[in-house]
């Protein structure tokens, strides 16, 4: 199978060295700058130091040229890039011919219209092409390591989700399918957000119990978010529910769970942000996910803090006191 991978940040370049193990791999990256140099050293310094590509991956700034022939194409952009490249997809390439597939792997919702991407997809591809969203617990390092990984594929077309997942799926990184578009991209978008919070408590030094309990409301956010758009209860309690929650709420690789040990220690924001030198969805995606809880009148409360702290609304000790006011309830 020719997979073309669009997008070659760690994530992007982690699962095509993973892919050029079984199948013909094109890696993209827009900056013919940052793909001279991935070629001349067979590694990505910038995104994924450490990790040497496969002499068979072909590395490439030509979209047409990743794309030509591509019987999967796998975009691994932001989800600010998702659309932009699905739009070159269907515009310049090989304006999809009837066999081609695409999955995305970000998790997020894009900024300003707060829609997920299987909608951005069908708006930009149509609803003809099998489309598709890989995520679950995963980070890049591990994955290019070689270290167990489970993912989860989801599409409404449960049997494409099926053979898409088997392409995927080998060695050390297993890839279950599902019919759940929705609830695997809400899972994975919010995640980020509750991360950015476990973040916060972590930097305050508020201890284990007080970061077990935000993972444990922030899935309960997250599931209720997901139930009102649609979503499958039974989703948030697998691979891209809990298991990715707990992974980026816990794990000092996360990005967002950086930004919100950051933000704990007086780190302004932006500072915060340029210092990853990678995307922390969470922080984009955190504005979105507020403003559609209040339009589906659902109370996400962890949420609400952390957009207010990115929005420099409330210091983290100030959201802190706001979640300890809030009156007590059934759980």
């Amino acid at each position: 199978m020719k997979i073309a991978v669009l997008g070659a940040g760690a994530w992007g370049t982690a699962i095509a060295i993973h892919l050029a193990a079984r199948h013909a791999v094109a890696l993209w990256t827009r900056d013919g700058l940052q793909a001279g140099a991935i070629v001349a050293a067979r590694e990505n310094v910038r995104y994924l130091a450490g990790f040497r590509l496969p002499d068979s991956l072909d590395v490439t700034a030509d979209f047409a040229r990743a794309t030509a022939g591509a019987d999967l194409v796998l975009v691994a952009t932001s989800t600010a890039g998702l659309r932009e490249t699905l739009v070159r997809l269907r515009d310049g390439g090989q304006r999809i011919p009837a066999r081609i597939s695409v999955i995305w792997l970000c998790k997020g919702l894009e900024r300003q219209s707060g829609k997920l991407p299987h909608q951005v997809a069908v708006e930009t591809l149509g609803a003809n092409v099998p489309i598709g969203a890989l995520s679950g617990p995963s980070f890049a390092q591990e994955v290019a390591q070689g270290l167990p990984t489970a993912l989860t594929l989801a599409a409404q077309d449960a049997a494409f989700a099926r053979d898409a997942a088997l392409a995927i799926h080998g060695a050390a990184l297993r890839v279950y399918s599902s019919d759940d578009v929705v609830g695997v991209e809400v899972a994975g978008a919010v995640k980020n957000v509750i991360a950015i919070a476990a973040g916060i408590s972590d930097g305050l030094h508020l201890g284990h119990n007080a970061r077990a309990a935000l993972v444990t409301r922030g899935l309960a956010e997250i599931r209720r978010c997901g139930l009102a758009l649609g979503a499958k209860s039974e989703t948030f309690m697998g691979l891209a529910g809990l298991g990715d929650l707990v992974l980026t709420a816990t794990s000092d690789l996360s990005r967002n769970r950086r930004v919100g040990l950051a933000l704990a220690q007086g780190t302004p924001l932006d500072a915060a942000l340029g210092g990853l030198g990678h995307v922390a969805e969470g922080v984009y995606t955190a504005h979105e996910v507020d403003r559609r809880a209040a339009e589906l009148k659902i109370d996400m409360p962890i949420t609400r803090v952390v957009r207010r702290v990115l929005d420099g609304e409330l210091g983290p000790k100030e959201a802190l006191a706001e979640l300890l006011a809030r009156e007590p309830k059934a759980e």
